[in-house]
């Protein structure tokens, strides 16, 4: 596709992929943080996207200020935490939504679970990336541990993997599910932050099945990257690639392709679906967000909008529950696959698809209900909303929510105050039932910096964040 330079551009040169060549901006994005004189092809955090031979451009809309800085990508905070003040929805018919709190004194569980097994952290300073976990392994990638895989029955590691480059050997991004066939995909580069290829990894075997670069002559500069996989089909969601690769061989399925000549993207990525913000200066509609199917890169629906639209979390993609932000206010929405939209009645409560990590993934939808870890004012809690009216179910305090393995179907939770122990939740009114009391001393800031599995046979499996929180542990 041939397109016409911008003011003060040289002539745009259209490149074969799924990505454009960078070049230097004539200001930031509408609305963005960034700098005339910023080294970047484009500003922080905008996506130098994917369709075969197409340019994007930043063009500036002057008057346009966001109405807060950006949440940085990366990995070294929570990315994207936006504290949320809304007014709380009555219920449908104008009745309040009863809220259960945990109650002091709570009963506790007869059964005493043990450590079975530990694995201590690679390193001092080793961060979690992400795992897997099958009926009897897990798989973990960190920072400096690579991708290691583990026998749930002792503890015992399988098998480890890394690229046989010499660069860019560490894990960046890793996909939070698995294909059906054991084919799961984890990007590496020279950092947390900076991913240089994404590769396809058989967890039978631990062997590397396909790599595919995400640097190359036109995109120079490693980014911040995200990974999905959904069915036969992985994602790469980041600043400079944006598309899908059958996960069984690598294969190109789709790449993005802007709407004009003279756009700029912004792109945000889960399980099944991709958000993309973007500002076209040749388009009569210059701002929109769209939707698209991860599996095939097709419109599921866009909208205009008269400014940007952040997007700080992706709870669901069916039906889409994203945490967003406007000039106007910060909400979280459930969308119809028309693409409107309602709100969850969040009020002052900070909700969030993981427990305190971007490697943890436990919020999820039980029918209706989308039961995520949250946080207020008085510390950690469960929530429970039902996404058909928007209204808030019920909260349980003080507990970080776990992610069931297959087999172990339930709503699980690990208490962070009072006696450590496991407990499952009844997702439609939050009435906690004890199962198994842990070790004294467990859970006091671990289950809530870390991703936390119950296991098919009901052990508690915990992986810290943070290489100084010692590792893995296994209680049974």
């Amino acid at each position: 596709m041939t397109t016409q330079p911008s003011p003060e551009q040289g002539a745009p040169q259209g490149d074969a992929g799924w990505a454009f060549r960078p070049r230097k901006p004539v200001n930031a994005m509408p609305g963005r943080e960034g700098s005339p004189e910023a080294p970047e092809a484009h500003p922080p955090g905008a996506t130098a996207v994917l369709g075969p031979e197409t340019t994007l451009i930043p063009v500036p809309l002057p008057g346009l200020v966001a109405a807060q800085p950006l949440p940085q990508r990366g990995r070294g905070r929570r990315a994207g935490r936006i504290s949320l003040a809304l007014a709380v929805l009555a219920a449908a018919g104008g009745a309040a939504a009863a809220v259960l709190k945990k109650a002091d004194g709570a009963p506790v569980a007869s059964k005493q679970f043990a450590q079975v097994w530990q694995v201590p952290a690679p390193a001092a300073g080793d961060e979690l990336i992400g795992s897997w976990l099958t009926g009897t392994r897990l798989i973990r990638a960190s920072t400096r541990g690579g991708v290691s895989a583990y026998n749930l029955a002792d503890g015992r590691e399988v098998w480890r993997t890394t690229p046989t480059a010499k660069k860019g050997t560490v894990p960046c991004a890793m996909s939070p599910t698995l294909a059906a066939h054991g084919i799961g995909t984890v990007a590496f580069g020279r950092d947390g932050n900076s991913c240089t290829s994404l590769a396809g990894i058989d967890t039978a075997t631990g062997k590397i099945v396909w790599t595919t670069p995400l640097v190359d002559s036109g995109h120079p500069t490693a980014t911040a990257a995200q990974t999905y996989v959904q069915g036969d089909v992985a994602t790469i969601v980041s600043e400079n690639f944006l598309g899908g690769l059958d996960v069984r061989t690598g294969r190109r399925i789709w790449g993005f392709k802007a709407r004009g000549s003279y756009c700029n993207a912004y792109d945000w990525g889960a399980d099944g679906i991709v958000l993309v913000d973007d500002y076209c200066a040749d388009s009569s509609n210059k701002f929109t967000l769209t939707a698209y199917d991860s599996k095939n890169g097709k419109v599921l629906w866009t909208e205009s909008q008269s400014a940007h639209t952040d997007v700080a979390h992706i709870f669901s993609s069916s039906p889409l529950i994203a945490s967003l932000h406007t000039a106007v206010e910060d909400s979280v929405r459930v969308f119809a696959p028309s693409g409107r939209s309602r709100k969850l009645a969040v009020g002052n409560t900070e909700v969030a698809p993981g427990n305190d990590s971007a490697a943890d993934h436990s919020a999820r939808l039980v029918g209706n209900i989308l039961v995520t870890p949250a946080q207020t004012a008085a510390g950690s809690e469960i929530d429970g909303y039902d996404t058909a009216t928007g209204v808030k179910l019920w909260s349980y305090r003080s507990a970080a929510l776990a992610t069931a393995a297959a087999g172990a179907d339930g709503v699980y939770a690990l208490s962070t105050s009072g006696p450590p122990q496991l407990v499952q939740l009844d997702p439609h009114t939050g009435h906690a039932t004890p199962l198994a009391r842990l070790p004294v001393g467990t859970g006091h800031g671990n289950f809530t910096a870390g991703t936390v599995y119950v296991t098919p046979d009901g052990g508690v499996l915990e992986l810290n964040a943070l290489g100084t929180g010692g590792g893995v542990q296994l209680y049974r």
